[in-house]
Formats: structure tokens, C-alpha cells, sequence
């Protein structure tokens, strides 16, 4: 009987294990990236023409604010500095949230230049020009998502 309980115990323990690492994140929940010990309030560009959109036109992005860029898949998606009026660091990350690839100091002047990773990326977080630099982001470190 102590075997029966013991073995019913594991597996409830590694459904719940399993549950949690297999179902799909709700990116309308995601509030800030946890990037380089910083949490980077967050606007998500979940949709083709939010995206296509992005950070086009503002004035200004405030220190430790950014916009998450989420694709279905990954692949090395191209940026650029169309219509902007102030530089960013461009950071993309791969399915396992490391950074891949890392364009510092992009600038609107040098528009109509694309930036494209090296690497597939499956999100892509824009960041005020600076921030890696300052916080030593580098390619291999991690990110997470949080949601408070």
C-alpha cells in the first residue's frame, strides 16, 4: 500500500512539474523583463502592426522602460530606425530567454539601416540607448519575464 501512495505522490508531484513548464505563457500578463539585475517596465508589441508600429514617433523613452517585441516563432527578425526621435539598444532573445544578439546605441540618422541578429530570437526588447552598456549586458545572460 506505502508503495501505491509513494508512487502516486511522484507522479502528481511531476504532473504539476510538467504542467508548469509546458503551458504557454500569457504575454498580456508580462509587466517587466528581469535583464542584467534591472526590471524594465514593459509595452508589448504582440501584434504585426503593433509591431511594424513599434516605438515609432515617441518623444522619449524613459530610463528602464522598453518595448517587448513577441513572435510566434524564432527567427532572425530585422529592426530598424524608421520614424524614431530618439536611439535605442536593441536586445534579442532566444526561445530560452538568453540574449543572442545585442545592436547598442541604434540611431535614428542611420535610418534606413537594418539591424538582424546573428541568431534566431523569439522576442526582441528595446531599451533606451545606453542600458546595456551601463548595466555590462552581454550576449549568453538571461532574462525572465514578471508579471507583478
Amino acid at each position: 500500500m506505502k508503495n501505491y501512495f509513494a508512487g502516486f505522490v511522484l507522479l502528481t508531484i511531476l504532473f504539476i512539474i510538467g504542467y508548469h513548464f509546458w503551458t504557454v505563457v500569457n504575454f498580456d500578463n508580462i509587466k517587466y523583463v528581469k535583464i542584467a539585475r534591472q526590471n524594465v517596465k514593459v509595452e508589448l508589441a504582440l501584434t504585426n502592426m503593433v509591431r511594424e508600429r513599434g516605438l515609432s514617433g515617441r518623444k522619449e523613452l524613459k530610463e528602464n522602460e522598453g518595448m517587448l517585441f513577441v513572435f510566434d516563432r524564432p527567427s532572425k527578425y530585422s529592426f530598424w530606425m524608421k520614424n524614431m526621435n530618439f536611439s535605442v539598444d536593441i536586445i534579442w532573445l532566444g526561445e530560452d530567454l538568453r540574449v543572442v544578439y545585442i545592436k547598442k546605441d541604434a540611431r535614428p540618422e542611420l535610418y534606413p539601416e537594418t539591424y538582424t541578429p546573428t541568431e534566431n530570437a523569439k522576442y526582441v526588447l528595446e531599451v533606451p540607448a545606453g542600458f546595456s552598456e551601463k548595466n555590462n549586458l552581454k550576449v549568453g545572460d538571461s532574462a525572465s519575464f514578471l508579471t507583478f
